[in-house]
C-alpha cells in the first residue's frame, strides 16, 4: 500500500523513480533545483542564497481565534495598512454560544480593522477558513500564510504554511519568514482508489506511514506521478489538508487540467499554471503510494496516525479497543475511567456519532458520496446521530440544488453552516463515554468537546465521508464504504459555484480600494485586552519547573485548551487561566508563584515577605496552597545564596525569575501562538524538551520571547522534578555569542544546599530569534526599531 524509501530519489520524465543507489552520472544539485517546491520557493526568497531563505508570501489569511491578537500585536508594533492580501475568516467562534458578546465583539474587531487597513473580512457562516481560501485565494506558483495549522493548499498549486500569529505580524510589518530551505520528500501516486475510497483514507494511511518515524518532519511534501491524473481537484484537497499531520511545513502538488477546470470553475482562470517537476528532480525521501490498494481507513484515538483499516479493526476489535484503553491510561494519568469495551455489541463496534465536517470532510464531493451512500436509507431513532457541516455557502447552495441536502436530511441528518467547531471541541460534543467518527482533522483528547478536568471523556475517530455514511446507513454499526457499495452506487455530480454570495456578504477593501477607511475607528470590546508588558532577557535566569508531561507526544490542546476556552483568545490573560488545565490543572498557580515573586524583584520589593499569599482573589490553585514546597520569597533567596557560592556577582537586579515546563515532545497540533503566549503571560520564560514536535509551536516559543531548550537527558531520569530550581547563568550572553551549549545547575526543592550541573541547547536561531528573545517577545524587538 505505502512504500517509504531509505535514500533520496530522482524522478526522471515526472513518472520514474531512480534510486539514489543507481544514480551513477546524476548531478544532485542540479536536480533538487528541479522540484515544484524548489522553484516556488526560489520565486519568493529575497535572500542571496537558497540555503537560508527569507520568504515574502503573496497573501496571508487568519480566522477568529487568531486574528484580534495578531492585529492587537501588529498595530502595537507600528501596523499603518495590510500591505499584502489578508483575509479575516469567522469560522471558528461563530456560534457565540460562550462568554457574552465576546464573540460578535471580535467579529466586529475585524470588520473594523478590514475597512481601516484594507482588509477581506469573511462574516461568520459564509466558509471556513481554507475553503474559501481555495474557491477564493489561491493561485499557481503563488504561496500563502496562514495562522491555523491547517493552512494547505498545494492540491491547487499553492504552496501554503500553518504558523503561529507572530510570523503573520512580521508579514504584515513587511518582514520576512526565515527557515533553512527545507527537504523536499515526493509522494509519488500510481494506480487509482477502488469503490468507496475517498481521500481521508488516502491521508490517513499515509499519516499512519510517516507520522511516528518523523519521516517528512519540517519538510515539504510534493505529490507526483501518474496517479495524480487519477484523482479530483476534490480528492487532491482532502488528501492535502492532512499533510499538516505528518508535521511537514508545506506541500505542493503537480497540477494539470482539472485543476485548471477548477479554476475555472471559481471564475478565476488566470489563477492556473501548469506545474510539473522538471525532467530530473532530486527528492530527499519519497513515499510510494498505491492508491489501488488503500482500503477504507480509521484513525483510533488519540491521534491521526493510530490507524488501521476498518477490516482490521473489526478483525482484531478487542485487541485494539484495550491498546487504545491502556494508552489512554497512561495519557490520562488516571483522571479519568475510560472503557471502549462497551462499544462491542454482538461482536460489532457500535458508535454514537457521526460527523462529516470541515476543511477536510466539508467538501462537495465528500458530502455528495455521502448523500448517495444513505440515499433512502435512515440513520434510526435510537442514540445515533449524523451531522454535516458543508465547507462553504456555495458548496451548501450547489447541494441544495442538485438534491443532495434532500436525500440527507429525510436519512435523518442533521445539514449545519460552515463552522470549524467539530474539529477543535466547540460543536457537536458528544456524551460522556461515547465514541464519535468524523471526517475532521484531528482526534486528539478535548477535541470533541469533553473536559477530563469534570470527570468527562469522549472518543473521536477519523474516517472519511464515506464509511461514516455507510456506518450511518447500519444504525452506528461501524461498516467500511467498500462493503456498503455492494448495494448502492455513487453518482457523478457537476460543481457550479455561484460567485454572488460572496458578492452580496464579503467584505472586501482590497480588491475595492474605496471602501478602505484609515480614519476607521478600531471597534474594541470589553474582552479586547492588550498585551500585558514583557521584559527583556535579563543576564541570569532562575527558573523554577512548575510542570513535567512524560507523554510521547505533547499537543498544542493539551497546552491550551481550544473549544470553549478559545472565546478569551482576545484577552492574553483571561486565556491564560486556562494554560494546561486539562494536563496539569496546578500549573497556573505554580507559575503564578513564580511570576509574583519576579514581579516583586522589579519592584524591589523586600523578597523575604513575599508568599503565597492564599487570598481568595489571587488565582493560586488549592494543589499549590497545599504544596509542600511554594514558591516562596525566602526560599528564593535561600537558592540564590546558593548561587552566590558559585556565582558571587549573582545578585536580584541581574537574575530574574520565570517558569518552565518539560515535555518530551510538545507542540503537535495546532499553530495557535496561545499555547506559548499563555505561558509567557504568565511568567514563562522557557520550554525544555527532548524535541519540538513542529516549527511553528517552536517559532512560537522564541516569537514570545521564551527559550527553546533542549536536553538530551532521558525523560526517564531528568536531573531535575517538578518543583526544582535551574539556574542558567549569563544566558544573556550565551544568547548574543550563538553558544552551542548552555550550562545550567539544578537546585532540588528538597535539599536547596546542593546544585547538579545540566547542560541545555538552544538548536539553531537566527540572527532575527536571537534577537526577539533577547528584546523579550516580538512586540519588544519591532517597538525598539
Amino acid at each position: 500500500m505505502i512504500k517509504l524509501y531509505e535514500n533520496g530519489i530522482y524522478l526522471k520524465n515526472g513518472s520514474d523513480i531512480v534510486e539514489e543507489a543507481r544514480s551513477e552520472g546524476f548531478d544532485q544539485e542540479a536536480a533538487r533545483q528541479g522540484t515544484i517546491a524548489y522553484r516556488i520557493l526560489r520565486e519568493h526568497n529575497t535572500a542571496e542564497t537558497m540555503e537560508k531563505l527569507r520568504i515574502r508570501f503573496d497573501k496571508l489569511t487568519s480566522h477568529d481565534i487568531t486574528f484580534v491578537g495578531i492585529i492587537q500585536t501588529a498595530r502595537a508594533s507600528g501596523l499603518t495598512e495590510f500591505p499584502i492580501p489578508y483575509v479575516l475568516t469567522n469560522c471558528h467562534n461563530s456560534l457565540c454560544a460562550v462568554g457574552g458578546t465576546i464573540n460578535e465583539d471580535d467579529h466586529r474587531f475585524g470588520l473594523s480593522c478590514a475597512k481601516r487597513y484594507g482588509g477581506i473580512y469573511v462574516p461568520p457562516h459564509q466558509a471556513v477558513i481554507h475553503q474559501y481560501a481555495r474557491e477564493m485565494l489561491a493561485e499557481c506558483g503563488k504561496m500563502i500564510l496562514g495562522s491555523d495549522s491547517h493552512t494547505r493548499y498545494g492540491a491547487l498549486g499553492t504552496m501554503a504554511i500553518g504558523e503561529g500569529g507572530p510570523e503573520l505580524v512580521k508579514q504584515l510589518l513587511k518582514r520576512t519568514y526565515d527557515i533553512d530551505m527545507p527537504g523536499v520528500i515526493a509522494v509519488y501516486l500510481k494506480g487509482e482508489p477502488g469503490p468507496g475510497i475517498g481521500p481521508q483514507d488516502v491521508a490517513l494511511a499515509i499519516i499512519g506511514a510517516v507520522f511516528k518515524n518523523g519521516y517528512v518532519k519540517n519538510k515539504v511534501m510534493e505529490f507526483v506521478g501518474p496517479g495524480v491524473s487519477k484523482l479530483s481537484a476534490d480528492f487532491r484537497i482532502g488528501i492535502d489538508v492532512m499533510t499538516t499531520e505528518t508535521t511537514c511545513l508545506s506541500s505542493i502538488w503537480q497540477t494539470d487540467e482539472r485543476i485548471e477546470e477548477f479554476y475555472e470553475i471559481h471564475g478565476r482562470k488566470e489563477a492556473y499554471k501548469e506545474l510539473r517537476p522538471a525532467e530530473t528532480a532530486y527528492y530527499d525521501g519519497c513515499i510510494e503510494v498505491d492508491l489501488s490498494e488503500i482500503r477504507p481507513m480509521i484513525a483510533m484515538p488519540f491521534h491521526p496516525s493510530n490507524t488501521y483499516t476498518i477490516d482490521e479493526l473489526n478483525e482484531n476489535l478487542t485487541d485494539i479497543l484495550k491498546d487504545v484503553e491502556e494508552k489512554a491510561r497512561v495519557s490520562f494519568d488516571g483522571q479519568v475511567e475510560y472503557s471502549l469495551m462497551d462499544k462491542v455489541v454482538d461482536g460489532r463496534l457500535l458508535v454514537e456519532q457521526g460527523i462529516i465536517a470541515g476543511c477536510a470532510g466539508g467538501g462537495f464531493e465528500n458530502i455528495c458520496a455521502a448523500a448517495d451512500i444513505l440515499n433512502g436509507k435512515s440513520i434510526g431513532s435510537d442514540e445515533f446521530t449524523l451531522s454535516v457541516y458543508p465547507a462553504s455557502m456555495p458548496i451548501y447552495m450547489e447541494l441544495i440544488k442538485n438534491g443532495c441536502v434532500a436525500k440527507l436530511m429525510e436519512t435523518g441528518a442533521v445539514l449545519k453552516t460552515a463552522f470549524c467547531g467539530p474539529c477543535f471541541g466547540a460543536g457537536d460534543t458528544p456524551a460522556n463515554q461515547a465514541f464519535s467518527i468524523r471526517h475532521s482533522t484531528r482526534n486528539f483528547p478535548n477535541r470533541e468537546g469533553s473536559k477530563l478536568q469534570n470527570g468527562q471523556i469522549a472518543s473521536v475517530a477519523l474516517m472519511d465521508a464515506r464509511s461514516i455514511a455507510a456506518t450511518a446507513a447500519n444504525k452506528g454499526f461501524l461498516t467500511p464504504a467498500d462493503k456498503a457499495l455492494e448495494k448502492a452506487e455513487l453518482n457523478s455530480y457537476r460543481y457550479f459555484f455561484d460567485a454572488n454570495i460572496y458578492k452580496n456578504r464579503i467584505f472586501d477593501a482590497w480588491n475595492n480600494k474605496e471602501l478602505k477607511d484609515p480614519t476607521e475607528e478600531i471597534r474594541l470590546g470589553p474582552n479586547i485586552k492588550d498585551w500585558p508588558e514583557m521584559i527583556a532577557l535579563p543576564e541570569n535566569i532562575l527558573l523554577r519547573v512548575v510542570s513535567e508531561i512524560h507523554d510521547p507526544v505533547t499537543t498544542t490542546d493539551e497546552l491550551i485548551p481550544s473549544g470553549e476556552t478559545s472565546s478569551f483568545r482576545s484577552n492574553p490573560l483571561g486565556l491564560a487561566e486556562f494554560a494546561l488545565s486539562r494536563k496539569d490543572p496546578a500549573y497556573v498557580g505554580r507559575a503564578k508563584e513564580i511570576k509574583r515573586l519576579e514581579e516583586a524583584r522589579i519592584q524591589k520589593q523586600e523578597l523575604s515577605k513575599v508568599g503565597v499569599s492564599g487570598g481568595p482573589d489571587d488565582g493560586t490553585s488549592d494543589a499549590v496552597k497545599d504544596s509542600e514546597a511554594p514558591a516562596d520569597g525566602k526560599t528564593i533567596l535561600k537558592v540564590l545564596e546558593l548561587i552566590k557560592e558559585k556565582y558571587p556577582e549573582v545578585s536580584l537586579e541581574n537574575t530574574g525569575f520565570g517558569s518552565t515546563i518539560f515535555a518530551v515532545k510538545p507542540g503537535d497540533g495546532s499553530a495557535r501562538e496561545q499555547a506559548a503566549s499563555c505561558q509567557r503571560v504568565l511568567g514563562g520564560l522557557a520550554n525544555i524538551a527532548n524535541e519540538y514536535a513542529t516549527k511553528r509551536y517552536r517559532s512560537n516559543l522564541i516569537n514570545w520571547g521564551m527559550l527553546p531548550f533542549i536536553t538530551g537527558e532521558d525523560h526517564n531520569s531528568l536531573p531535575f522534578k517538578k518543583l526544582d530550581y535551574i539556574f542558567v547563568p549569563g544566558i544573556r550572553r550565551a544568547v548574543e555569542e550563538k553558544s552551542s551549549e548552555i550550562k545550567g545547575f539544578v537546585i532540588r526543592t528538597e535539599d536547596t544546599e546542593k546544585s547538579e550541573e545540566i547542560s541545555l541547547k538552544l538548536g539553531d536561531l537566527t540572527d532575527d530569534e536571537r534577537q526577539i528573545i533577547l528584546d523579550g517577545c516580538l512586540i519588544n524587538y519591532y517597538r525598539g526599531r
